[in-house]
């Protein structure tokens, strides 16, 4: 009895050891597989942030010797005027991204659903503008935008009104970069759209069909809830992507007139390459980063929250 009993602890053992080299296989040979991605994403994204965060912490031009000045760069962040202005403008490429960009792709993505002659032409022309360079963009639209020779100008004198001065006036110039912004990346949210109505099953609106729904109402009870994984997704890229905008603004106006367009990105632009102020710039771009951080986990948690209740 007592030899069977011995056997049975040997099986099982061996059985136990035989387990763990398979699991230990299996985290060696997924390691290797995810060590290439992990090394990339720790080289050129962690060490950068940390990087910056501790450069935050020196008085530095990027050449000479640093100087460890602690939170003095927040404490000076805080009391800059020209900042709290950059992070208000920030906020309105923010809302304007999410409140306006996302729902006319919403908007342009139905449309090309719709049983209309040549669609595919209005598919191309839609997403004509995100293709572009931003440099042409922003060249584009500077010359558009001219309160001579500009095009919106002539029209503006047809129609019997005064010209604008569009981008050299502060009370104007921020809402002609939305527009140009607007009118850029609505088609990069038109084609995550289009991607996923497609995913939506016809079974679905033959089966409200026979319940007598209409149009609007297929698209409140099937189209919308079905798509609310997507504008998440697309709610977090804006958000970031409004967080960090640089290139289009610094294009068109350069932050200006008297910062009336300045962004995050483009204060701390100048204040790296221009005033040479290296521990500065860091702090903002700290202060950008948490920024994009905090908005982001708070929208994980209000869509997780919102699964969890089961609403659409």
């Amino acid at each position: 009895m007592e030899t069977v009993e011995v056997t049975r602890r040997s099986e099982t053992a061996k059985v136990v050891r035989q387990a763990k080299k398979r699991n230990m296989r299996k985290v060696v040979t997924i390691s290797l597989f995810t060590a290439p991605a992990l090394i990339v994403y720790l080289v050129y994204v962690v060490y950068p942030i940390l990087s910056t965060l501790s450069y935050s912490f020196y008085s530095w031009d990027g050449t000479s010797d640093k100087t460890f000045i602690g939170f003095e760069n927040y404490v000076q962040l805080f009391h800059d005027a020209i900042f709290w202005t950059s992070l208000t403008n920030n906020a309105w490429v923010v809302i304007t991204s999410v409140f306006v960009q996302i729902p006319l792709g919403m908007i342009m993505a139905l449309m090309l659903f719709a049983p209309i002659r040549g669609i595919r032409l209005f598919s191309s022309v839609y997403f004509l503008p995100f293709l572009m360079s931003t440099v042409a963009i922003g060249l584009l639209w500077v010359y558009m935008f001219d309160p001579i020779n500009g095009i919106i100008n002539q029209l503006i004198n047809f129609l019997g009104f005064e010209n604008v001065a569009w981008l050299s006036d502060e009370n104007t110039a921020l809402i002609a970069i939305l527009l140009v912004v607007v009118w850029q990346f609505s088609p990069f949210y038109m084609i995550l759209f289009k991607a996923a109505m497609v995913g939506i099953g016809e079974e679905l609106y033959e089966s409200a069909e026979i319940d007598g729904a209409n149009s609007w109402q297929k698209f409140f009870h099937i189209t919308f809830p079905l798509l609310m994984p997507t504008i998440v997704s697309s709610s977090i890229l804006a958000i970031v992507g409004s967080l960090k905008a640089f290139d289009i603004f610094y294009i068109m106006t350069g932050g200006g007139p008297n910062h009336a367009t300045e962004l995050m990105g483009t204060y701390m632009f100048k204040q790296a390459f221009i005033n040479f102020n290296m521990g500065y710039a860091s702090a903002i771009a700290f202060i950008m980063f948490l920024i994009a951080l905090v908005v982001t986990i708070l929208i994980q948690v209000i869509d997780f929250n919102r699964k969890k209740k089961g609403a659409f």
